[in-house]
């Protein structure tokens, strides 16, 4: 009954163009994300969260390497702390394009909202406090912008860059097991069925089947950082962001919308500006970018590469086409991310890919 509800509810908001907005910022009215622990606050949050940061042991040591990844685990979950709160103050006040037909299912929304962010409040301050625990600052939170200005594309914005923490909380439980650091795998691990469990609901909200793939696609915590800091965090508003040695790559835009699970060609532009003319040999710029491929990383597949055809420049701006070579039975639903790169691969895992990445990411979803 809730589940007809929300689509009909749904199917009665607007969709609009993405609007400017003043910067989200932090503290919250709380003081979060500096919360002591123990103290009420903290007690409050886990209330909302309907449960309690973990109480273990923590393990003597641990490599750079992790620190890195806790840190890029806090700065992500700054972000999610940003979007959820600003989701919620939007409803809560019913602000033009997030307002519901149905007061039922909008007390459904708000509660599940409600928990969300406060079980995200609990992974930064779990991070940090891990960080704080082996001697290093916790990542300060930046400045955030959400393109985003209705319910229905706030909640399919959720749900893709939650398909990206998931497959990037792969890699750190990986990267946490080659590192030695095999106390640590087992929170992540819990975190990852946390962040499905919320992308389910945020699934079906916008009518699709909770469960988007039987093996949810992997990413890299360099494409997820990526993914951030383009599309989310003001430039220049992150007090710390140089503690988190992980490269910032330049976007890659997916021009086409409403992307069909079909077999076609799907545009994507980028913008040279920074090299001014000066592009790197390996580009063969005169013979219509040669020298650069697309890969596709898809499910837990080998990534697929695909050439650039139909280049146009114009000024600083090249848009292209390149084949989406949709199958349902093995490439394309849910989550693909797509990089450009500066080989022809082909190439054995997303960190292989990477390793040759140029421009990343632009982001697919279908399902």
């Amino acid at each position: 009954m809730v589940s007809s509800l929300l689509s009909a509810s749904l199917m009665g908001l607007s969709c609009l163009s993405a609007v400017a907005a003043a910067p989200f910022s932090f503290p919250l009215a709380d003081g979060f994300p500096a919360i002591a622990n123990p103290s009420q606050q903290l007690t409050a949050i886990e209330q909302q969260a309907h449960g309690s940061l973990p109480n273990g042991p923590p393990p003597a040591t641990i490599t750079e390497d992790t620190k890195t990844s806790l840190r890029f685990i806090a700065f992500n979950e700054l972000f999610e702390v940003s979007y959820f709160t600003s989701l919620i103050y939007n409803i809560t006040n019913n602000v033009p394009g997030y307002e519901f037909e149905n007061d039922d299912v909008r007390t459904v929304v708000l509660a599940a909202l409600t928990a969300h962010k406060a079980q995200e409040e609990l992974h930064t301050l779990n991070a940090n406090g891990a960080l704080k625990n082996f001697g290093a600052d916790p990542i300060q939170p930046c400045k955030y912008i959400f393109p985003v200005d209705n319910f229905k594309d706030a909640i399919a914005t959720a749900a893709t860059f939650t398909d990206v923490t998931m497959g990037t909380l792969q890699e750190v439980q990986t990267l946490f097991g080659t590192d030695g650091d095999v106390g640590l795998i087992r929170g992540v691990g819990s975190v990852i069925g946390q962040e499905g469990e919320q992308n389910g609901f945020y699934r079906t909200l916008i009518q699709k089947i909770p469960a988007a793939l039987p093996f949810l696609t992997t990413s890299t915590r360099e494409l997820a950082f990526s993914a951030l800091n383009q599309d989310f965090v003001v430039p220049g508003s992150c007090p710390n962001i140089n503690e988190i040695a992980l490269p910032i790559f330049d976007p890659l835009t997916v021009v086409t919308t409403d992307i069909q699970p079909v077999s076609q060609n799907i545009q994507f532009s980028i913008d040279v500006s920074k090299y001014g003319g000066n592009y790197p040999e390996s580009w063969k710029w005169s013979s219509g970018l040669s020298g650069l491929s697309l890969a596709y990383i898809n499910q837990q597949n080998l990534p697929v590469v695909e050439k650039l055809q139909n280049v146009v420049v114009k000024g600083n701006t090249v848009t292209f086409e390149v084949l989406f070579p949709f199958d349902e039975a093995t490439f394309g639903n849910g989550l693909t991310i797509a990089a450009i790169t500066n080989s022809t691969g082909p190439f054995a895992s997303a960190d292989d890919v990477v390793k040759a990445t140029v421009f990343a990411p632009g982001l697919i979803e279908i399902n």
